[in-house]
C-alpha cells in the first residue's frame, strides 16, 4: 500500500494505496481477541476512512475544477486545505491527534512500532509530493500546535506507550512545521525519527516495560541496555552530541532564515516540555533502582528469545549520526 502511494502520480493510485495501507494493518491491530485491541481497531479504522474519504473528497473537487488528476497538479485552494487536513488527521497531527495515544495504548508493542514509524510513510509522501502547492499558513499552527500537544500531553502519563505516542505527536509537528519551506529537511527529520523510535519500541518489548514503574527494574535484564536506552531518549529529545539534535538544528536555521523567528522559539520552547519527560523516563530507567528483596542483583541471563541486532544498529545510529550534518545539509 505504502509503494502504491510512492509511486503513484494519479489521485486515485494514491487513494487505493493509501486505503490497502490501512486495510492490511487492521487485522494485525484486532489479532489480540482483547476488547482494548478491537477497541483500538474501530478508533483506527473510522479517523482513517474518514481521512481517506476526506482525500478522495479533495482530489475529485480538485479534477472537478482543473480537470487534471495528476497529484502535482493541485491547484484548488479549498482542495489544498482539505487535502492537508485529512492527511494530518492520517499522521495524527493536532488538533486531530486524539486517535493516536488510544490506538497504540490497545496494542502490542510490535503493532504500536508498525503504525508508529511506517504507516506515516505514505500521508508524508503525499505532503511532500504536493508541497509547491499547499497553503504554508495550516501547517505552520498545525506543527506548533503539534509540538506543544505533544509535549504537554506526555507529561501526566504513566504508560510507555501513550508517552512514545506524543512524543510521535511531537516529532510530527516539527515535521509538519518545515515541510512547505523545505522538504528535504521534513525527508531528513522524519528518517531520524524512525531511526529512534524503532530501537525505542523494540528496547521496550524486550525489556516488557509497559509503563513507567517497569522501567524501574530494566537494569536486572541488562544494564547494557538501559544505557542505550537513556541515550536513546537524550536523542528522542534532541540533546545535542546525539542524532536527534540534528533535525531540530536544521529546522530551527531554516524557520529563522524564513524570519519565522517567533515559530522557531515556541518550536524550541515546546522542545522543552518534551525533554522533561524523556529526562523523567531515563532517570527512572537508568538512574533509581527498584527495591529489590532478593540477594542476587541480577536475573538468570538466558539467551534472548528475540534478535538484538536491530535494537543495536538503530541505536547507534540514532546516537552517533550528528557528525554527518554538513555532508546530508550539502
Amino acid at each position: 500500500g505504502t509503494i502504491i502511494t510512492m509511486s503513484s502520480f494519479h489521485w486515485l493510485l494514491a487513494w487505493i494505496g493509501l486505503e490497502l495501507n490501512t486495510l492490511a494493518i487492521i487485522p494485525i491491530i484486532a489479532k489480540q481477541h482483547h476488547p482494548r485491541a478491537t477497541e483500538a481497531t474501530t478508533k483506527y479504522f473510522l479517523t482513517q476512512a474518514a481521512a481517506s474519504a476526506m482525500i478522495l473528497f479533495s482530489s475529485t473537487t480538485n479534477a472537478w475544477f482543473s480537470g487534471t488528476w495528476d497529484i502535482s497538479q493541485l491547484t484548488n485552494p479549498m482542495s489544498c486545505t482539505m487535502l492537508t487536513l485529512a492527511l494530518s488527521m492520517k499522521l495524527g497531527l493536532a488538533p486531530l491527534h486524539f486517535w493516536l495515544p488510544e490506538v497504540l495504548q490497545g496494542i502490542p508493542m510490535k503493532t504500536a512500532l508498525i503504525i508508529a514509524t511506517w504507516q506515516k510513510l505514505a500521508p508524508i509522501t503525499l505532503l511532500y509530493l504536493t508541497h509547491n502547492s499547499i497553503n504554508p499558513t495550516p501547517l505552520l499552527m498545525m506543527g506548533i500546535l503539534s509540538a506543544l500537544t505533544g509535549g504537554w500531553g506526555g507529561l501526566n502519563q504513566t504508560q510507555t506507550r501513550k508517552i512514545l505516542a506524543f512524543s510521535s505527536i511531537a516529532h510530527l509537528g516539527w515535521m509538519a512545521s518545515i515541510i512547505t519551506l523545505n522538504p528535504n529537511i521534513m525527508l531528513l527529520n522524519l528518517t531520524i525519527y524512525i531511526t529512534m523510535t524503532a530501537p525505542m519500541f523494540l528496547l521496550l518489548k524486550f525489556t516488557t516495560s509497559k509503563t513507567i514503574k517497569d522501567l524501574t527494574t530494566t537494569w536486572t535484564t541488562s544494564p547494557q541496555m538501559t544505557t542505550l536506552m537513556m541515550l536513546l531518549l537524550m536523542s528522542l529529545g534532541g540533546l545535542p552530541p546525539l542524532s536527534g539534535f540534528m533535525p531540530k538544528w536544521l529546522i530551527l536555521q531554516e524557520l529563522t532564515t524564513h524570519n519565522l523567528t517567533m515559530t522557531a522559539t515556541i518550536m524550541a520552547m515546546s522542545a522543552l516540555l518534551s525533554l522533561f519527560f524523556y529526562l523523567r523516563l531515563s532517570y527512572i530507567s537508568a538512574l533509581t533502582m527498584h527495591p529489590t528483596t532478593t540477594k542476587t542483583p541480577n536475573k538468570w541471563r538466558f539467551q534472548p528469545k528475540s534478535s538484538t541486532t536491530p535494537i543495536t544498529t538503530l541505536s547507534t545510529l540514532s546516537i552517533l549520526l550528528l557528525p554527518m550534518t554538513p555532508l546530508l545539509y550539502v
